[in-house]
């Protein structure tokens, strides 16, 4: 609906969005009501997305990836968005676009060689699991514990509301190594692998959106990870956690244009064909300035979101920017669906259309990769 791709995107860029637009339209889309009955993204949707290599966009070619820069990720949430279905871009976009890059990031070569091909491929689904009951946008109040036992590290903890949990079998984990170490200082990341003793996953949690992505309670008790397994160096895994939030956060806030660009494009075809009092809704001033005003408003946030991404494809700190993509896009998201259910009429509140279900999976991105508030006490401090 708002082309820049001539002014950010070279050809690539562009082959990758026909690409992924091909496949989620002809493999996605219809499958819908099936995947939110199941309540999780099925194994053969990542298969599919490997072979077709999109799974390792941003994840260098010496390490079995594609190389592409911050644009794919924002091409990627972008046509995850635009699929309608929230689930689905969160569970692709954890796996891919989060948990693979900061594997990627913080792995010597023996471990990429061990971990990242089954992820690439789409045979293992890989999420991130730091947030805990007592911790969410605060990281630093992460109570998961390691410690050192020969060649080994135990975990014990609870991790709550992480994407994948049930189905996926690879996680990027926190936990604290150093219980003397302060505020974010004495956490380590580890890669945990699901199915040996002392791994456990809750319920599938009943969401009100995202139904299509399962999201459960990780528990860990005296569960021993080899050595080997630590990504990084010991102590700075909060550290190499904040060195992706730029990237996560830029994936959140294309993830959230796509969906507003497909919540307009049905509420526009919807307005220019129902008609009411002789004339279509489309003819009412009043609708018509609604939506002049909430495209008026995407177009400067989408403008916002590439010179974010192209400033970190050039290398260079995208902080302010990338924080304020993630305060603005999400809230902004929330209102734009809103007037157009309201322009649906009570068709825009029936179960099974398009425009309810955008108006279901819209709420979470103002919520997970760092609450909105936190995000305008961050922009605070950096101004």
């Amino acid at each position: 609906m708002i082309d820049l791709d001539s002014q950010y995107l070279n050809e690539q860029h562009r082959m990758l969005r026909e690409q992924l637009r091909r496949f989620i339209n002809k493999e996605i889309r219809p499958r819908a009501d099936e995947l939110e009955a199941l309540g999780s993204l099925p194994s053969d949707i990542y298969e599919s997305l490997g072979r077709l290599g999109v799974l390792g966009i941003s994840i260098p070619e010496e390490a079995g990836g594609a190389g592409f820069d911050t644009l794919a990720t924002v091409v990627l949430g972008e046509e995850l968005g635009r699929s309608g279905i929230g689930g689905f871009g969160a569970a692709i976009s954890d796996h891919a676009d989060i948990a693979a890059p900061l594997i990627a990031r913080t792995s010597n070569a023996e471990q990429r060689e061990r971990f990242l091909p089954c992820i690439l491929s789409g045979e293992k689904i890989a999420g991130l699991a730091v947030t805990e009951p007592r911790g969410g946008s605060d990281l630093t109040r992460m109570a998961t514990t390691a410690r050192r036992e020969g060649n080994d590290w135990i975990l014990n903890g609870q991790k709550t509301f992480i994407t994948n949990a049930v189905s996926g079998q690879i996680f990027v984990t926190v936990a604290k190594t150093d219980p003397e170490a302060k505020g974010a200082r004495g956490y380590s990341l580890f890669f945990v692998e699901k199915g040996n003793d002392g791994f456990t996953t809750g319920q599938n949690f009943r969401k009100t959106g995202w139904k299509t992505s399962d999201m459960s309670d990780i528990f860990f008790d005296d569960f021993r990870v080899p050595c080997e397994n630590m990504l990084g160096d010991e102590g700075q895994g909060f550290y190499l956690l904040m060195g992706g939030l730029e990237r996560e956060r830029l994936s959140i806030g294309a993830q959230c244009v796509g969906m507003a660009e497909r919540a307009l494009e049905l509420t526009l075809e919807h307005l220019k064909a129902r008609e009411a009092y002789g004339r279509t809704l489309w003819d009412l001033q009043v609708i018509r300035h609604d939506i002049a005003r909430l495209f008026s408003e995407l177009y400067s946030a989408k403008l916002l979101l590439y010179h974010a991404a192209a400033k970190k494809s050039r290398g260079e700190n995208a902080r302010l920017e990338s924080t304020l993509v993630k305060e603005t896009l999400p809230e902004l998201l929330k209102r734009l669906v809103d007037v157009c259910v309201q322009h649906h009429g009570a068709q825009g509140y029936m179960v099974g259309t398009e425009i309810e279900r955008l108006w279901r999976d819209t709420r979470p991105h103002s919520l997970g990769g760092g609450a909105s508030a936190v995000m305008r006490d961050e922009i605070a401090k950096l101004l």
